[in-house]
């Protein structure tokens, strides 16, 4: 089951605290605070899956004007090790396809490492193009 987060729950704070971590090495879990930052922006949507319970899986969804369009980017999806393999990374893409469109967003972006290979492998099933560019980071932190 995908639903959007819309408070802060201790269940939601421990289940980042397990999920980020197989996500990233260098960022810590947000704190309920951060995840209450979050869910009150109306520019960021936070999905998560549920699975008998307990929350296994999430993507942030985040949406922007520019001079061009509205558009949208997926950021930070994870899906529980104990869940890989049933689906939920894309009922979690499908949930924010679908919001970004009834928002009345012209696309959708997202990036993977090359090494999360089932990740990129679900991205281009899904329709998603690797587009040709050049990504820039500049760490403020």
């Amino acid at each position: 089951m995908i639903f959007e987060a819309t408070s802060v729950t201790d269940e939601l704070v421990d289940a980042f605290s397990e999920l980020i971590p197989q996500l990233s090495s260098s960022s810590p879990p947000p704190t309920k605070e951060a995840l209450a930052t979050i869910i009150a922006d109306p520019n960021t949507h936070l999905f998560v899956a549920g699975n008998d319970g307990t929350i296994v899986g999430s993507l942030t969804l985040i949406i922007f004007r520019s001079p061009t369009g509205v558009r949208a980017r997926i950021e930070d999806v994870v899906v529980a090790e104990s869940a890989r393999g049933m689906g939920i990374g894309r009922l979690l893409t499908d949930a924010a396809i679908e919001r970004a469109r009834t928002i009345g967003a012209k696309a959708i972006g997202l990036t993977s490492r090359p090494s999360r290979q089932a990740a990129n492998g679900l991205y281009q099933a899904m329709g998603f193009e690797r587009r040709e560019t050049n990504v820039y980071e500049l760490r403020l932190i």
